[in-house]
């Protein structure tokens, strides 16, 4: 197994990019972002694969959480928090997750452990970005 470093730091990059923002500075952020973490982890690349998935399938998970809402471009995730964020939140850690500790497995005799840790790990992760956002949040002044 290999050691685990919480990576909620780049999935918040991520989530965070703004919406209507260069596609492709967010994929090559999320490149840099999984590769730098991979080289001091030693982890041979799984939190690259997993950090350019979510950022690739990012418009499906903001489509689905938010909408028309994304469809008008009217998104800001570090605005107050509700159920729309908190279900794109969860939806994204946990696929993040599941991908990171599935690819660090990679066998299928072991799916309950998988599930294990992405659940337990997602909880986690979830309430430190949760605390993070509440920290970063602009002042409305």
């Amino acid at each position: 197994m290999l050691g685990y470093l919480n990576p909620y730091p780049y999935v918040l990059f991520i989530l965070l990019y703004p919406v209507n923002s260069n596609k492709s500075v967010l994929l090559l952020g999320s490149f840099a972002l999984g590769i730098l973490l991979d080289m001091f982890c030693n982890s041979g690349g799984i939190h690259t694969m997993a950090s350019v998935i979510l950022a690739y399938i990012r418009p499906s998970l903001f489509k689905f959480a938010f909408g028309l809402s994304y469809e008008y471009q009217t998104v800001k995730i570090a605005d107050k928090i509700t159920p729309e964020r908190i279900t794109l939140l969860l939806l994204a850690i946990f696929i993040h997750h599941f991908i990171l500790f599935f690819f660090e497995y990679f066998r299928m005799d072991l799916l309950f452990t998988i599930l294990t840790r992405t659940f337990l790990s997602s909880i986690f992760t979830f309430i430190i970005c949760l605390l993070t956002i509440y920290i970063i949040k602009p002042s409305k002044r």
